[in-house]
């Protein structure tokens, strides 16, 4: 039950509310007829409001430290205990892949392509899952590996005619050795540091891209990309966003195989060693040179074979696609998801990119509604909407 205690802190913070925003919701000029005109009203609703939202987030918070005092708190989330049991997982796996198949015959075309959007979203969440989830290093300059991708499909195939099947290989070859180029100059740093050494490495790609006309047309970007055909055959619009759709289906199903079995490996082994503790990670013999080399240079190979994926099915790219924003919204997915958590990851890219999709029909407020939502997940759930648990090795011992 709500105690008095929240009840007038609620009255409080309501009240408080009321003053702070009296000149934006109640007091409006008009200039035509020169007179002021008081929304009584809105002061009221904005009271009403503010109230029953902070009982409700007060009331939250306590249920929340009671949990947390308790020594009942579940250690594995529920989504981690039902995939263990084998007889819901076949089922629920086979729902998944059949509701995948059908879902481009039966949404139309824009809902197919938002969803294609959003499982690009999932490639870079995974990859990035590896840098910042397992390995604790924090790159804020993750989109440039993005536009390496997208550019090398756009500028291969504007000056020799390679096609997306044959640029997928080669961008990822290119987000690898860009990813070593950005690793090797900062071994020695960590957190905030290499935090910003990694923005400014993200921000030159783009600049580059910007101002150099004769490499990349500048600003104005490059257009006309062609969309990846089947054995020489073009699709057309319709039938070439589902052909796209299926394709980012397969390379999804493909990273997370791999980046599943990078975690469960000795290599990811050393990421989370180095993750929890650098120091003794050192000291159990890791090299740490080449785990965070390996760690920057896989994760920039998923980057691009996604900026590749990006490039096709929008046809036209420029610098502004691969802003800040971009490494942060993919960096949002990554820490609201779970980081470290493959399955947090997809949930977080699924929610984080469909969710304002969703939101545009209430256009004027989904911004507000999709940024208070973000900071009650991170209230309530500050270990992501799924956290990744940890592999547990049990060992019965046999009498003879």
């Amino acid at each position: 039950m709500v105690t008095k205690k929240e009840i007038k802190l609620s009255f409080i913070i309501a009240l408080w509310f009321m003053v702070l925003t009296f000149p934006i919701m109640v007091i409006k000029v008009n200039t035509i007829k020169h007179i002021v005109i008081f929304r009584w009203d809105n002061l009221l609703w904005t009271g009403i409001v503010c109230f029953f939202s902070s009982l409700i987030w007060n009331y939250f918070l306590r249920i929340k430290e009671e949990k947390n005092k308790s020594d009942t708190k579940d250690d594995i989330p529920i989504v981690h205990r039902l995939l263990q049991n084998e007889k819901f997982k076949i089922p629920f796996l086979a729902a998944i892949g059949l509701f995948a198949l059908a879902y481009p015959f039966v949404f139309s075309m824009y809902h197919t392509s938002i969803l294609i959007s959003a499982l690009i979203y999932v490639m870079l969440g995974l990859g990035l899952n590896i840098v910042v989830g397992l390995a604790g290093l924090l790159d804020l300059g993750y989109v440039a590996f993005y536009a390496v991708g997208a550019y090398a499909y756009a500028l291969l195939n504007l000056h020799f005619g390679l096609s997306f099947w044959v640029v997928l290989p080669i961008s990822a070859l290119l987000g690898t050795i860009f990813g070593t180029l950005l690793g090797y100059p900062v071994l020695r740093l960590r957190g905030d540091y290499l935090a910003i050494v990694t923005l400014g490495f993200g921000e030159i790609i783009r600049i580059i891209l910007e101002n150099w006309d004769d490499f990349s047309n500048g600003p104005r970007g490059i257009s006309n990309i062609p969309a990846p055909s089947f054995f020489g055959h073009q699709f057309g619009q319709h039938d070439s966003v589902i052909y796209i759709y299926f394709i980012v289906i397969a390379l999804v199903l493909l990273t997370i195989f791999f980046v599943s079995r990078l975690e469960n490996s000795r290599i990811g082994r050393a990421w989370i060693a180095l993750r929890d503790d650098e120091i003794a990670c050192q000291a159990m013999g890791i090299d740490k040179f080449k785990t965070k080399l390996t760690a920057f240079a896989l994760g920039a190979t998923w980057a691009s074979l996604g900026g590749v994926v990006f490039a096709a099915k929008t046809s036209y790219i420029n610098p502004m696609s691969f802003t800040i924003w971009e490494s942060i919204t993919i960096l949002c997915v990554v820490v609201i998801g779970g980081m470290g958590s493959a399955i947090g990851v997809i949930a977080g890219a699924l929610v984080l990119i469909l969710l304002p999709e969703y939101l545009r029909a209430v256009a004027e407020y989904r911004m507000l509604v999709f940024g208070a939502l973000q900071v009650i997940v991170m209230v309530f759930k500050p270990e992501g909407l799924i956290r990744s648990v940890r592999k547990i090795y049990k060992f019965e011992r046999t009498e003879e």
